[in-house]
């Protein structure tokens, strides 16, 4: 999922086959090409061998992520039939598709909204919009897509761009987070749930502190397509307890 201006997506899984008969490795090793990095070509080699990403292909599916939000509603059943859903973050369209799936939206009854400033491949059954999620105008013009019905399900798979400084990506993540967060606290029906991702950190104190104070029941979630070894976690915050002035402050 592409998150707002400047940021990048981080996806995860890895995986690879072993031939049979041969003795071979079916592992894809990809070789360096002239000017191509070594980080590039491990990317490359990963992504030819994670069983996600044959999966999604394979299932017509815009990305692995699919499976992420598909583990998780299978887990803990986020997305219900008729509900109305709002993805921030939407490129390449993943979650989306998934959430068209589980709610039954279609063209006659849009159901699924996402956003994105970054172009995407229609999602037949959702509506995109192509815009920046801060803007300023980008709340409004996600409810009016919605047909000005409260959302069921507020969903993030926002991240900033990796610096390699762990503490620094923690940080800028955390912020979208809390943005997202606070769209979700405006517009969720009672009863709603809002997913985000988020990375494994040390400063969630507050931020827990108010989910907790607005959610019924708040999880941290590693589902099973997330990439071993990575620092990516969702926090799923269950059954929003209704609009309070008081307890909406971070």
């Amino acid at each position: 999922m592409t998150p707002p201006r400047g940021k990048g997506p981080t996806k995860g899984g890895s995986g690879q086959g072993s031939g049979q008969g041969s003795g071979r490795s079916l592992h894809t090793r990809v070789k360096t090409a002239r000017g191509r990095k070594q980080s590039s070509r491990l990317w490359l080699e990963r992504q030819l061998n994670d069983p996600y990403v044959r999966q999604a292909k394979a299932e017509g599916y815009a990305s692995r992520a699919a499976y992420k939000l598909k583990e998780m509603d299978d887990r803990y059943q986020i997305l219900k039939p008729g509900d109305r859903v709002i993805d921030l973050g939407a490129a390449p369209g993943g979650w989306c598709q998934v959430a068209v799936e589980r709610t039954g939206s279609s063209a006659d009854d849009i159901r699924v909204v996402g956003i994105d400033y970054l172009d995407m491949d229609p999602v037949p059954g959702a509506s995109i919009l192509k815009m920046d999620f801060l803007d300023d105008d980008a709340p409004q013009a996600l409810m009016r897509a919605l047909g000005g019905h409260a959302p069921d399900v507020v969903l993030s798979d926002m991240a900033a761009p990796t610096t390699g400084h762990r503490r620094t990506d923690h940080l800028r993540t955390m912020h979208l987070v809390e943005v997202a967060l606070d769209f979700a606290l405006k517009v969720l029906k009672p009863g709603g749930h809002f997913l985000s991702k988020t990375f494994q950190g040390g400063t969630e104190g507050p931020l827990l502190d108010l989910l907790k104070r607005n959610f019924r029941a708040v999880h941290h979630v590693k589902p099973p397509a997330s990439r071993e070894g990575s620092v990516e976690l969702y926090l799923l915050a269950r059954e929003f307890k209704g609009r309070d002035d008081e307890r909406d402050e971070l």
